[in-house]
């Protein structure tokens, strides 16, 4: 039934009238649906687009899907990447089609939105304590035999207030204690005795059921190789000592979950190392940048860069502007800034100009900084930029790149638009 829900909801946005609320679209577009724009296979470049516009390479999204998948059936890991990347329906079920068990999420709105649209499985990487957030899972796992969930657990008293909401639940809700990466690091429970304290808590109540272990590798203090793998190998052997102590006895798999989108060779590796344990065991990956990749922080990052026999991802987000101002040839400004670009990590790069119909490399084109819809150019006299010349921008850090769209072109590598990627941020 859910997947069902799910089909039809995702129909739904193809049915939704283009307005105001969505940048960079053609302003005759405004009242036709998102499939029949899409019907239409405009082209970015000529058909209409007002600057800034981001839009997604049809070619590396597919390429990114189908590379992640081959690499965790090479390495024998189910796979739930994390939505909070994208925030995109479209592209979680995507993710589905391409081998992922499930999708990862961080907050309670999060999981409404990926219910709302059918995602049976769902891994809650923090923990959740807020009592109405709790009655809601509670609800929707009452109602729905196939949904599967599972969250972080970190403190005692943490599994009293989950307890306290979850009172007379139908079914318990499964939990796995979060190791912490380390002294100083973000949440989980800092030393192996604290983690058996918390299991204890968990299995004193009815409410919930412990089903694993997990953490998250890159907050690993002064990362390394040698640091995150030994913080993994902590990991691992923690859902061992678990089982030897007898506490999955109320599960039917053992979950250990780790792995962002710099270290995933590291927790492949790891993973793969696990011993026979009483019961099977779900490795599962949760990397979520993959998926767009990026031009800066995840470029540098990449695991891939470390295993190129294993392939490559692909950038493929490109932010497109116009200059609007050239008061000096030292100095040029396009029409993008914060309210259009991540720039958390690093300052958009610029990659190519466009100048009636001719694209060519953005050689002595800098971005120096951003205002809030303005980008700061440095040029120099190789630049050769013009009032009106379009800029495409490589971005830095997918996270908050798709949250400042929520319609996204996504073109072929001529131009053509052929879908819209809608988000829920």
């Amino acid at each position: 039934m859910a997947r069902d829900t799910g089909t039809e909801a995702l129909a739904h946005l193809a049915e939704e009238r283009v307005d105001h609320r969505f940048k960079g679209l053609p302003p005759d577009a405004m009242g036709l649906t998102v499939a029949e724009l899409a019907g239409q296979r405009r082209n970015l470049f000529t058909d209409g687009f007002t600057t800034p516009v981001l839009a997604l390479s049809a070619e590396r999204l597919a390429h990114n899907l189908a590379l992640m998948e081959t690499y965790t059936v090479r390495h024998g890991l189910a796979f739930a990447p994390h939505g909070k990347t994208s925030m995109a329906p479209q592209l979680f079920h995507r993710q589905l089609e391409h081998g992922a068990w499930g999708i990862t999420l961080a907050v309670p709105h999060q999981v409404w939105v990926a219910r709302a649209f059918g995602i049976e499985r769902i891994f809650l990487a923090n923990e959740l304590v807020d009592p109405a957030a709790l009655r809601r899972v509670a609800a929707d796992l009452a109602a729905d035999p196939g949904f599967r969930f599972v969250c972080y657990v970190d403190s005692v008293r943490g599994v009293e207030l989950m307890d306290a909401a979850l009172r007379g639940a139908a079914r318990p809700v499964d939990v796995v204690v979060e190791l912490a990466a380390g002294e100083g690091a973000r949440t989980g429970v800092r030393t192996e005795a604290e983690c058996a304290a918390v299991a204890d808590a968990v299995a004193a109540v009815p409410t919930l059921r412990l089903v694993g272990v997990a953490g998250y590798e890159g907050e690993v203090p002064q990362a390394d190789p040698e640091r995150v793998t030994a913080y993994l190998r902590r990991l691992t052997a923690l859902a061992a000592d678990f089982d030897k102590g007898g506490r999955f006895a109320g599960a039917d798999e053992i979950v250990v979950s780790a792995g962002g989108s710099a270290w995933f060779d590291a927790v492949a590796d790891a993973f793969a190392e696990i011993p026979e344990l009483s019961l099977p065991v779900l490795q599962l990956l949760r990397s979520g940048a993959y998926v767009s990749h990026d031009d800066g922080h995840y470029r540098r990052l990449t695991p891939f860069a470390r295993v190129p026999e294993e392939g490559a991802l692909e950038p493929a987000f490109r932010l497109w502007a116009q200059v609007v101002s050239r008061p000096s040839p030292e100095q040029a400004f396009a029409n993008a800034g914060k309210r259009d670009a991540a720039y958390d990590l690093d300052l958009p790069d610029a990659q190519v100009v466009r100048r009636d119909g001719t694209e060519r490399p953005a050689t002595g084109v800098t971005v120096t900084g951003l205002s809030d819809q303005h980008a700061w150019l440095r040029t120099t006299a190789e630049a050769e930029l013009e009032v009106g010349d379009w800029i495409g921008f490589g971005l830095s850090h997918p996270c908050t790149s798709f949250d400042k769209w929520q319609l996204i072109p996504v073109a072929e590598a001529d131009g053509t638009v052929v879908d819209y990627i809608r988000t829920f941020f």
